[in-house]
């Protein structure tokens, strides 16, 4: 069950972020436009919304950190690819194996160092300006988005080990279209 969860935790996690972002900048957008419709503004005007701005801008921090989760995931997260894809079979599996062993370790650092950090930033009180949210909760997306990375990193070398290919995506194709040069 916990598995099935997992699988697409980051989907879940960006799918709602994204949807709060849109209706908060949604809702601005309409509020900022109601001082020009009298018979609305006076129902809203007592609404206070200085802090969507820095809401919608938490919540993109935290969509970044999980969708690089999500794009090791699936295979979309930037590598670089084209030396190992020129190994021998058994040398590329070594390499494959030690950039996803070396992600591993780097998100684990970065999940660790930011654990720490927001330890850290727990006790001073230290709050957003808008939303008088705790900071160490708006640092929180740094430790979380990188332990699950570094799980996601894990999850594919595993996988790659015991046989199973790399995730990967197929490039964007337009049909209609025509490469350069042929006419």
């Amino acid at each position: 069950m916990l598995n099935r969860i997992l699988d697409h935790l980051e989907e879940w996690l960006i799918a709602t972020f994204m949807g709060v972002a849109t209706l908060v900048i949604f809702a601005s957008v309409l509020y900022r436009y109601t001082g020009d419709i009298p018979w609305i503004w006076q129902y809203t005007q007592h609404l206070n919304l200085t802090w969507a701005q820095e809401l919608c801008i938490y919540l993109f921090i935290w969509m970044a950190k999980f969708g690089a989760a999500y794009g090791v995931r699936t295979g979309i997260h930037v590598g670089v690819d084209v030396l190992i894809n020129r190994l021998p079979e058994k040398q590329r599996r070594v390499g494959v194996l030690f950039g996803l062993g070396a992600g591993a370790f780097f998100t684990a650092m970065v999940a660790a160092l930011g654990a720490k950090f927001v330890w850290l930033m727990f006790g001073t009180g230290q709050v957003s300006p808008d939303l008088e949210l705790p900071m160490w909760i708006v640092y929180l997306a740094v430790p979380l988005g990188s332990a699950l990375m570094c799980y996601r990193f894990l999850q594919v070398a595993w996988r790659f080990w015991h046989g199973q290919p790399l995730p990967s995506h197929s490039h964007a194709r337009v049909e209609g279209l025509q490469a350069e040069g042929r006419g």
